[in-house]
């Protein structure tokens, strides 16, 4: 769909030697009223938050934010506890010398092989998970702006009713002759 653009020249004579222009610049009237849903899912794909403030929704983007950054704050957390877990598990083994997961903490020193190993299993899986629930959200936040952007044109007043009309009319036919009738008018 392309534009036409309104932007008018005049040349205005105020000497014979000399001319001046005047642009007059005008409201572009096609343009639209609403974003482009596909460009406020790639702003919102790009930074998150930025589709919903392109749709005047400015008030998801805590929203956004608090869960991504808590949601990382929380995958950092999990990862350093299974890289202890994992060290400590390594290091357990008498015939493990190389140290190359790094030095046992001092809080799971002494601890039996079998909970290093389930706990380091947990850790991994619930890590994993926690990656998968960032993407799920990054991605929920650009179908949301989507969503909206493709929604936002829609009527949501309060006043929804539709009106109604009943007139009383009469056919003419050549036949019959004046005809009473009803002729019922609905608007939206």
């Amino acid at each position: 769909m392309g534009s036409v653009s309104t932007h008018a020249q005049y040349l205005q004579r105020t000497d014979l030697n000399r001319a001046s222009y005047t642009y007059s610049l005008q409201a572009d009237s096609t343009k639209p009223e609403y974003p482009n849903p596909k460009s406020v899912v790639r702003k919102s794909l790009i930074i998150p938050g930025w589709g919903q403030v392109v749709n005047k929704q400015a008030w998801k983007v805590p929203i956004v934010y608090g869960l991504l950054g808590g949601l990382g704050y929380y995958s950092v957390y999990l990862t350093k506890q299974y890289h202890d877990y994992r060290a400590a598990y390594y290091n357990s083994f008498d015939s493990s010398t190389d140290m190359r997961f790094g030095p046992t903490p001092g809080y799971l020193e002494g601890q039996n092989v079998s909970s290093l190993k389930s706990n380091r299993d947990f850790l991994r899986n619930r890590r994993d998970f926690i990656y998968v629930t960032i993407f799920l959200s990054y991605v929920l936040n650009a179908v949301d702006a989507y969503v909206f952007a493709h929604l936002r044109p829609f009527d949501v007043s309060d006043d929804l009713s539709m009106k109604r009309t009943f007139k009383p009319n009469n056919i003419t036919s050549p036949l019959l002759g004046d005809v009473p009738s009803i002729s019922l008018s609905i608007s939206f």
